[in-house]
């Protein structure tokens, strides 16, 4: 077999991981008003409702990353693909509350664990010079599961009249069997193997993903273990670690902040703050979908040529201009303006090939071999927790005044200039590098 090909279709089936993710994330976004009125929430337990997958994210988060030292990253991705099936069919099937929130809590696990093992995965088995777009089809995948999830959202709303929310959150099973099937072609992560004390193995599949030399690369992810270990141990938290940290935490804070999970969960419920309809509003959400997709291409295809740092500062500029005009429209129109869909595709055009595309490409390389896992779980454990925080606080804010949704995007659009700020000061770039060569800039 082609060993380009060969290193793409293995990195394009653990990133249907993030088709499950995206899908999981926007699918709600068709349901969550009727599940409002079905269990006669207040904006305070809708919001809860709403946020209880990201709890259950923090979770996965937090968990992920020793069972994928222990038992290595493709066995925790078959658990995701499992846990993904039975969520989507428990929240279709709850008839109360309480069942709703405990499968869309173990969604959550899902979705955390995928957040952080499926990016990891890739990160270790692409070579340098591909990696970024390859990490970056994780994203892809995201973004075509939140495409996939509006789309579904729309046409089962159209033929089906009777609790269509529960097709809706349901038909998720047919792509989480498809995940766990495919993950039976993909081998374990060279690095882990290494890990492992199983050099032979990690020798052979790194020339069968395409290294040049295998053996130059074996010996420096061995040397790369043995420093890790020799500098502190295995943990996290230590002054050694201090710069791939705090930059994994400021890009995951910055990516919340833009409100991107506001609009993802609540897109319909924002184009009705203007006057749109509520079917209009959900043909609405797919033209959001279909900007997040495309641009995400783009992102895919600059990533590697442009660079981390570059994008990220291109893309500050553009959210927080159209975050802003957004919030104009809000507090000033409420006749359905198309201009509210031109300004909400100009964020979301400028989100995907900046922050959507880098976040996860930036968190993967920037962390030593030995403790990748726990540093890709804070990135993603930050991710999340603000994640939380924005979807649960967001339909109170909305709920609370007539401006209040303005007031949102005025927030959101300033974060984005003081991360214009952040990353043009503090930010480094790691287009090009090897794993082993950012580790040793990033630990001196």
């Amino acid at each position: 077999m082609n060993k380009v090909f060969y290193v793409y279709a293995v990195s394009l089936i653990a990133a249907l991981g993030g088709l499950l993710f995206g899908f999981d994330t926007a699918v709600i976004s068709g349901a969550e008003k009727t599940i409002q009125t079905l269990f006669n929430l207040n904006g305070f337990w809708h919001g809860f409702t709403i946020s209880i997958a990201l709890i259950g994210t923090l979770i996965g988060v937090i968990c992920a990353g020793k069972p994928a030292d222990r038992w290595g990253r493709k066995k925790v991705l078959f658990a995701v693909a499992i846990l993904f099936g039975v969520a989507s069919l428990g929240s279709a099937l709850s008839q109360t509350w309480v069942s709703f929130l405990f499968f869309r809590f173990m969604g959550g696990l899902a979705v955390g664990a995928s957040s952080v093992i499926a990016p990891m995965y890739i990160a270790e088995i692409a070579p340098a010079a591909i990696r970024g777009r390859l990490v970056a089809s994780f994203q892809l995948n995201i973004v075509a599961g939140i495409l996939l999830s509006y789309f579904s959202n729309y046409w089962l709303s159209q033929i089906i009249t009777v609790d269509s929310w529960r097709w809706m959150l349901g038909i998720q099973i047919i792509p989480s069997a498809l995940f766990f099937g495919l993950l039976f072609l993909i081998p374990d992560s060279p690095r882990w193997l290494v890990l492992k004390n199983n050099t032979t193995k990690a020798k052979t599949l790194l020339r069968k993903l395409g290294s040049d030399d295998p053996e130059k690369e074996l010996a420096e992810i061995k040397e790369s273990l043995i420093l890790s270990k020799r500098i502190h141990g295995e943990k996290l938290f230590s002054s050694v670690y201090k710069l791939p940290i705090l930059f994994a935490f400021l890009v995951a804070v910055f990516n919340q902040m833009s409100g991107i999970n506001a609009v993802m969960y609540y897109a319909p419920r924002i184009f009705e703050l203007v006057g749109f309809a509520r079917k209009s509003a959900l043909l609405q959400s797919i033209s959001i979908g279909l900007a997040l997709f495309v641009f995400t291409i783009l992102g895919m295809m600059l990533i590697d040529r442009v660079g981390r740092k570059k994008l990220l500062l291109v893309g500050s500029l553009g959210m927080m201009f159209f975050l802003g005009m957004v919030a104009k429209t809000i507090l000033t129109t409420a006749d359905g303006s198309w201009w509210m869909l031109i300004y909400m595709i100009g964020f979301i055009a400028f989100f995907a090939f900046s922050q959507g595309t880098v976040i996860w490409v930036f968190i993967s390389e920037i962390f030593p071999n030995t403790v990748r896992a726990k540093g890709m779980a804070l990135g993603s454990l930050t991710h999340w927790t603000m994640a939380i925080i924005i979807s649960w606080l967001f339909p109170m804010l909305v709920e609370s005044s007539s401006k209040g949704g303005g007031i949102a995007f005025v927030l959101f659009s300033v974060t984005m200039a003081v991360q214009f700020l952040t990353v043009y000061l503090f930010f480094p770039e790691t287009k090009g590098k090897t794993l082993e060569q950012i580790q040793k800039e990033m630990t001196l």
